[in-house]
């Protein structure tokens, strides 16, 4: 909901429970008045009545308060916006006007021909916030930095920031620390949101997981980002990001030209962590997700039952163990296209290879199909081996600085998919893939950073960062347009391009490459601070764990620990053992029981994964599903019980592993203690109110 004073000067944005007002004065400065619980419209009027303090030759005013701080002027914070044009570099803006449509506001700014618009929208208790900036009449408008939104924050001692920040296989993990004066920088430079911080950052005085105020923000892009928090020296806190790492240069507008940043959402939540979770989390169902409303199927991967040594043959009989016990998605990962009998060789030939598949994908998806589940396969589009047809005839297509070398990560280097026709070649090659066989899922991945991010020859090179993932973007929702039966899932190395801007346009997202069942709590421990379980895949693969650590741990352990997102398989089928086989059989089916409550419940952390007792409760209507874990036991110690949470206090609900019936605030502890017998132990309980 959208309310302006009567002076036009005065706006109110409101959620069910929060508020978000900011306010123009006569001088043209734009100002941050209120985020936080719900206000009403008086109420900010008042607070635009309060007059700004004085100047000072060493402070300014501003500083701390405005809107959307540009580059000129009395100002010393960093500008969300800083342009260059051929007669000046800066901004001096004066307002034009203001546009509601929806739920949507519109601020149009002009400075000399530069036309800057802030854009609101109110989705639940989730602010979108983006900027649209064009040339309207200059020769060449250059635009330096053009961040998406500066979030300030009120007037309070102690501030604590919350991140995640991680590695390749230890994505994700959370961390917080008191906030000290100056700035925090968080980001990427690697041309992808990258696997050391997802681009989301959460602020607190002394909220508990359940309880307190809790200000959020996370960034929808998926190239490189920066968020800047920023403790002022009035003790002012203010939060600026957007796309691009640095100022280097975004983009270059023409006349006519404009650009609009990705969108940076933030919500005010007095439920603590917990409460800004769900928060997020109801967001993305309802407005990020495609399809959000509809379950994500059980699927099998065979990269770690069979890496790059594959065959249709093989893949069959994979395929007969997958259906048996119950999985619903069979998907052939990397190695069944071009060349690809390793890493070294046929990235960007994607046609089957014709001595594994000489009459290409269909049979064997008709196979697949046959055994009752549907059909996937693994690519890496963006991404291109020397070692192929693609970079024979055309070596100039992939970043590349003229007279450096070109530098090759996992054997490969990057396709500048900014380029029309590497754009085309994509579409082509991708659109033919999918219309050659029943293919129901894709995932899509992307092995490598960005090294020489250099394109000869265009007049402003620096825009392929900014360029590659709108193409990117535009592929997928082209290729979604055309093939409305097939998923997406987002993948880098694991956790390396997780984001709200990635996630509007794909089905799930690969959390890590770690699949270890005990790392894995702690990583989607992080996160599930901003994303739902409805994305977050997670497999259970062989013991030991060969690919990462050799950890031993029991079948029930690793199923329970990839329940809690959306549920896969990755281990070598045809090595486990009837015993085993029927024991999974009996975890998948129970997982398709509990299904809707854990990809569409309330999540409710109620202990985290800190070498004790672990457990996340997931509540649906009248039913909740509680996933405990216990990593390890010392000198004989009780396993605790668990207060769950999110339930009607006056209500009974019926434990349907115990038959135990709980009235009031249920307390678990019998099932825990009969379910946890020690460590790297697991359990499972459902309840339903009666």
């Amino acid at each position: 909901m959208v309310d302006i004073a009567e002076d036009g000067r005065t706006w109110l944005l409101s959620g069910p429970t929060s508020s978000y007002a900011l306010h123009l004065t006569e001088a043209q400065e734009l100002l941050h008045l209120h985020w936080g619980p719900r206000i009403a419209l008086p109420d900010a009027e008042a607070l635009a009545k309060d007059p700004l303090p004085g100047y000072w030759p060493f402070e300014s005013p501003l500083d701390g308060r405005e809107e959307y701080p540009v580059e000129g002027g009395p100002r010393f914070v960093r500008p969300a916006l800083s342009v260059r044009t051929d007669e000046r570099r800066g901004t001096e803006w004066r307002f034009v006007s203001c546009e509601t449509e929806g739920e949507e506001l519109r601020l149009r700014f002009d400075d000399d021909g530069l036309a800057v618009t802030l854009h609101y929208r109110m989705r639940g208790d989730v602010l979108e916030r983006w900027v649209t900036v064009a040339n309207d009449t200059h020769a060449r408008v250059e635009l330096l930095r053009a961040d998406a939104a500066t979030w300030t924050l009120p007037d309070r001692d102690g501030w604590r920031l919350s991140q995640l920040h991680g590695r390749w296989a230890a994505e994700s993990l959370l961390t917080t620390a008191p906030l000290t004066y100056g700035e925090k920088v968080i980001g990427s430079r690697r041309g992808h949101t990258g696997h050391q911080h997802l681009p989301w950052v959460a602020l607190d005085t002394d909220a508990t997981e359940e309880h307190g105020e809790v200000y959020g923000c996370a960034l929808g892009w998926s190239g490189s980002w920066r968020i800047a928090v920023a403790q002022l020296p009035d003790a002012r806190v203010q939060i600026t990001g957007g796309s691009g790492y640095d100022d280097s240069g975004l983009l270059l507008l023409q006349p006519g030209e404009s650009y609009t940043t990705p969108v940076f959402a933030g919500l005010w939540s007095d439920g603590g962590f917990g409460g800004a979770s769900r928060t997020w989390h109801a967001y993305q169902r309802a407005y990020v997700i495609p399809d959000a409303e509809g379950d994500r199927p059980v699927l099998f991967n065979s990269w770690e039952a069979t890496n790059f040594d594959i065959s249709g043959e093989q893949q069959l009989a994979l395929a007969r163990r997958a259906a048996g016990i119950g999985v619903e998605l069979f998907v052939v990962d990397d190695g069944w296209f071009g060349a690809r009998t390793s890493d070294r060789a046929g990235l960007g030939d994607w046609t089957p290879n014709p001595d594994r598949f000489p009459h290409g994908l269909k049979p064997l998806a008709d196979q697949v199909h046959g055994l009752g589940m549907q059909f996937g396969i693994w690519v890496e589009p963006e991404m291109v081996n020397p070692d192929s047809d693609l970079y024979r005839a055309h070596p100039e297509w992939v970043q590349y600085q003229t007279g450096r070398k070109r530098t090759e990560l996992r054997n490969q280097l990057v396709l500048n998919l900014a380029r029309e026709d590497v754009q085309a070649y994509l579409w082509e090659q991708l659109d033919a893939l999918l219309s050659s066989a029943p293919i129901d899922y894709v995932k899509w991945d992307f092995n490598r950073c960005f090294t020489d991010a250099g394109w000869p020859g265009e007049p402003y090179p620096q825009r392929l960062w900014v360029d590659h993932v709108r193409a990117f973007y535009a592929l997928l929702d082209r290729l979604r347009a055309a093939h409305p039966q097939v998923a997406f899932e987002s993948c880098s190395g694991g956790g390396g391009r997780i984001d709200l801007g990635v996630m509007s346009r794909t089905d799930q997202v690969w959390t890590s490459d770690n699949t270890d069942p005990l790392d894995r709590l702690a990583i989607q421990h992080g996160f599930s601070q901003i994303h739902p379980a409805r994305v977050m895949a997670a497999w259970v693969t062989d013991s030991p764990n060969t690919q990462l650590n050799g950890r031993v741990s029991s079948l029930r352990f690793r199923f329970v620990s990839a329940m809690a997102g959306v549920l896969g398989v990755g281990g070598d089928l045809t090595e486990w053992t009837e015993q085993e086989l029927a024991e999974a059989r009996q975890w998948v089916e129970l997982y398709k029981q509990i299904r809707p409550v854990v990809q569409h419940g309330e999540l409710y952390r109620l202990r985290p994964p800190a070498g004790g007792l672990s457990a996340v409760q997931y509540v649906l209507g009248e039913e909740t599903v509680v996933l405990a874990r216990l990593q390890a036991q010392s000198y004989g110690e009780p396993v605790p019980a668990l207060r769950l949470r999110g339930l009607d206090p006056t209500a009974s609900y019926a434990c349907h592993e115990t038959g135990e019936v709980h009235r009031g605030a249920v307390l678990l502890h019998h099932g825990l203690r009969t379910g946890l017998k020690g460590d790297l132990d697991a359990t499972i309980l459902r309840l339903r109110r009666i």
